[in-house]
């Protein structure tokens, strides 16, 4: 068991923990969440004697093996194979036993040791690590420098889970892996039997791990059963109870009852919709978690659009030397909120750099329709931020004619406030970085986002700030990212990029983990189709080209006017809503029901009835529209 005792940690002149006392017992797997800055990595060092507390006392079993992942590999020759078994100490001492044995005698004490420690295991057991977190075969035997900064992590957390060890510690072990890695280290994870403390911004992942939460909250330190979504919905009680937070929290409820209620109609037989549904309606319970959250923004829509938005024909995409989405055809329009899936190196990244033009199309057209405006981010942008300006400056130079209040304002609603906005950006973190640049893409009015793992660095408040300024945007979306929650709350449908194929993914994120679980080296052309296929019976030969272009622009004409229609309703149903909200604001005064002021009342209640009508009138109206829309598709 770890105890703290009215522990006092000090970094500096500021503290981290003061009188904070907490108990870990054997075999608990907890999460330790907090916002950026408050200690956690602080806390992770004390844990692994890097640090003593300043006051009070801690204690750990002396016996415990305690296994931290490092967050930086230096450039070594060693193979990544070396590397991880590396993280078995002893295996390699009684290896270098064996190799050095004096004689007979002292060589068969090394051999028993080898034979107790289940040695000759040791190696498959890395194999399969290193499988598991993305690595091939070939991989294994490459020298740590080949791999880039991203990959080497990954060798740091295979070497932390060889490591033979009573408490582990992870720091944001998800940060650098793709789905399928982080749902093997789930796995592995569940299995673990020490004890385990993580740090991570995966809320998902959380609630797939974790049997307790640690919260770091005002330098003390709370306990909480249950994963991430029963600690939101202790912590939304203990909220609901302070008025002030209550008014608060009822507006972002509000907000989220109004995108269940505008997209519920959608929900037909679709396993994903339902899904989704489930999703949103699960959001109305955990927004009061997240009241006092420091991020607040939204992504604003470009007033115009094009159907397609954009488009790909008959394009070969990949690189001079290597052509790895070959034939490929795809159209995006307006309204689309699209996950791309697929293993690591299918072609993900690759396609949204063709799209965004960031590598050329090998051969093929890509064309972008005249009111079509990216918005991309990519984690290479934030190596692209210049260090040595400030947020407020960066976006000025994008819109010059902006004034210096409203880009303060903006930024405000990604954490930057007050004089931060004004501050050089070259000492920011990595999740300032990440904002700044998320920021930098909603400032120019996108209507079609391109977002190739957006989550990286961020926290939680922030990813469900994210999450939220994803579902109000009125553009289309394609996001590529390992975190589900983002992907649950915000797309409609997703496309599976895999051998060598764009395709239409009949299923849930649950279906694509089953896929995997079963896929192999061969396609299989029942589990989805094309994006842009007709619907023909399989021995047909495909209709030519032109022809099917031709129809598809014919189709998107037939239901231009209808989605016109249909965004003309959301728009009516929008100022119908907020007349009634107002009506319902002033209908609160309790002055209004004097009997001077009856015919006042009255011209309310009148009003009040007419716009309920024409509400009702104009919901069924939408509701039609869209089932028509989605009749087509």
């Amino acid at each position: 068991m770890i105890e703290f005792t009215q522990v006092a940690l000090q970094r500096g002149t500021n503290f981290l923990l003061e009188n904070a006392s907490l108990r870990i017992h054997d075999g608990q797997k907890l999460a330790l969440i907090g916002p950026n800055g408050a200690g956690k990595s602080s806390l992770f060092a004390l844990l692994n004697g890097e640090l003593t507390v300043d006051a009070g006392d801690l204690s750990i079993p002396a016996k415990w093996r305690i296994a931290h992942m490092q967050q930086e590999v230096s450039a070594t020759e060693r193979t990544a194979l070396d590397y991880a078994i590396d993280g078995d100490r002893k295996y390699r001492e009684i290896e270098q036993g064996i190799a050095t044995a004096s004689d007979d005698q002292v060589l068969t004490r090394w051999m028993d040791a080898m034979d107790e420690h289940q040695g000759y295991q040791v190696p498959v057991k890395a194999e399969q690590l290193l499988q598991g977190l993305g690595f091939s075969q070939a991989d294994m035997q490459r020298p740590v420098r080949d791999f880039s900064g991203g990959w080497r992590i990954r060798l740091n957390l295979a070497q932390t889970l060889m490591t033979p060890s009573d408490l582990m510690l992870l720091d944001e072990p998800t940060n650098h892996l793709d789905l399928e890695a982080t749902l093997w280290l789930e796995g592995w994870l569940k299995k673990y039997p020490g004890t385990l403390l993580f740090i991570s911004h995966d809320r998902d992942f959380i609630d797939s791990v974790a049997d307790h939460i640690v919260q770091l909250h005002q330098k003390q330190l709370s306990q909480y059963p249950g994963n991430y979504s029963a600690y939101e919905r202790i912590r939304a009680e203990k909220l609901a109870q302070q008025q002030t937070v209550y008014e608060k929290q009822q507006e972002r409820v509000a907000e989220i009852e109004k995108f269940v209620a505008r997209f519920r109609a959608k929900a037909s037989k679709a396993k994903q919709a339902q899904s989704r549904l489930k999703e949103l309606q699960r959001m109305e319970l955990i927004a009061p978690a997240h009241v006092d959250s420091p991020f607040r923004f939204e992504f604003p829509c470009y007033e115009k659009m094009s159907s397609p938005l954009l488009a790909i024909d008959r394009a070969d995409l990949g690189y001079t030397d290597k052509v790895i989405l070959p034939g490929t055809n795809i159209s995006i329009v307006p309204g689309h909120r699209i996950g791309l899936l697929g293993p690591n190196g299918a072609g993900k990244s690759t396609l949204l750099k063709t799209l965004c033009e960031d590598i050329p199309l090998i051969s093929g057209e890509r064309s972008s329709g005249e009111h079509c405006r990216i918005g991309y981010f990519a984690q290479h942008q934030l190596e692209s931020l210049d260090v040595k300006a400030s947020g407020s400056l960066i976006l000025q130079r994008l819109k010059p004619q902006a004034s210096e209040q409203e880009i303060r304002n903006f930024l405000g609603g990604f954490g930057f406030h007050g004089d931060k906005a004004l501050e050089v950006i070259e000492p920011f973190s990595g999740g300032e970085k990440a904002r700044l640049a998320l920021a930098c893409v909603a400032w120019m009015k996108p209507n079609l986002l391109i977002l190739d793992e957006p989550t990286n660095h961020l926290d939680i408040e922030m990813r469900e700030a994210l999450a939220l300024a994803l579902q109000n945007f009125e553009g289309a979306i394609l996001i590529v990212s390992h975190d589900r929650h983002l992907l649950k709350s915000t797309v409609d449908e997703y496309w599976l990029v895999d051998h060598g194929k764009v395709q239409n993914f009949d299923g849930d994120l649950d279906d694509y983990h089953d896929y995997m679980n079963h896929r192999t080296d061969v396609p299989n052309p029942t589990s989805s189709q094309d994006v842009n296929a007709v619907n023909a019976p399989e021995a047909k030969p495909s209709i030519d080209r032109k022809e099917q272009k031709r129809l598809e622009a014919e189709r998107r004409q037939r239901l231009a006017p209808i989605r016109k229609k249909q965004q003309a309703a959301e728009k009516q149903m929008e100022k119908l809503q907020a007349e009634l909200a107002d009506i319902e604001e002033k209908m609160g005064d309790s002055d209004l029901y004097d009997a001077s002021r009856k015919d006042e009342l009255s011209a309310l209640i009148q009003r009040q009835g007419a716009l309920k009508s024409e509400l009702e009138d104009v919901e069924m109206e939408w509701m039609d529209l869209t089932e028509q829309l989605e009749a087509a598709d």
